[in-house]
């Protein structure tokens, strides 16, 4: 029954014309109370359901505290703060931030981009819960929060060398983690995989049985031929 229930964008279902140009109408709207060049690009994404603007860098606090302060919009919690990683493009990230407001049921989506050097503007002091997802975005991407003061690892080991969600980050990581036993310790040690050249069956048990109980019978009826 859960799997039967979904929204209109997950089920593909383009959205309402008079709420698409809703959603564009609050994107110009944000656009046009910011300075020139402040937000980049309104987009309608998910089928015209879901309001993204990409904002420069330099702009997104600004942004965000219009965002937040301005009646128009409300945008009173910042529900998630995650990094995308393309490694084919100069900036290579993308920093996505999901704000929802309460009193006016909407909803926006805020893209900055960086290059993993440049740092991003630090949203702590308008919601201090972006502390976890900034340190977040900084364990696993790399990416970098000016004015964050508590950009500590938040996911991975002590000591941990790396950033795991970049694209160019192996699968099989660095170094792996066990318990030995004589030294009565745990013990960090480079990657070894035992099965490199193991054989893998990739086929399903019904593609795998290639005869099925049974089979012999209608085999020997066709050699023999039917009983009189």
């Amino acid at each position: 029954m859960a799997d039967e229930v979904k929204t209109a964008a997950e089920a593909g279902t383009p959205a309402d014309p008079a709420r698409a140009r809703a959603l564009r109408a609050m994107g110009e709207a944000v656009a046009a109370s910011l300075p020139a060049r402040a937000v980049e690009e309104i987009l309608l994404e998910r089928g015209g359901h879901e309001l993204v603007l990409r904002v420069a860098r330099g702009a997104l606090l600004d942004t965000m505290v219009l965002l937040r302060a301005d009646p128009r919009f409300a945008f009173e919690q910042v529900m998630d703060i995650c990094g995308v990683d393309w490694p084919e493009r100069a900036e290579r990230f993308d920093v996505v931030y999901n704000l929802l407001s309460l009193s006016l049921n909407q909803r926006i989506r805020v893209v900055v981009r960086t290059d993993g050097a440049a740092p991003v503007p630090s949203l702590a002091a308008l919601w201090p819960c972006a502390t976890w997802y900034e340190r977040e975005a900084w364990d696993m991407y790399g990416i970098v929060f000016e004015g964050q003061t508590d950009l500590r690892r938040l996911l991975t080991d002590y000591g941990f060398e790396g950033h795991p969600l970049r694209k160019d980050f192996p699968l099989t990581g660095y170094v792996e983690v066990r318990y030995d036993e004589e030294r009565k310790q745990v013990v960090y040690e480079p990657v070894t995989l035992t099965q490199d050249f193991r054989n893998f069956d990739f086929l399903s048990p019904w593609e795998a049985m290639t005869t099925l109980p049974g089979d012999e019978k209608v085999h020997m009826n066709r050699i023999e031929g039917p009983a009189p």
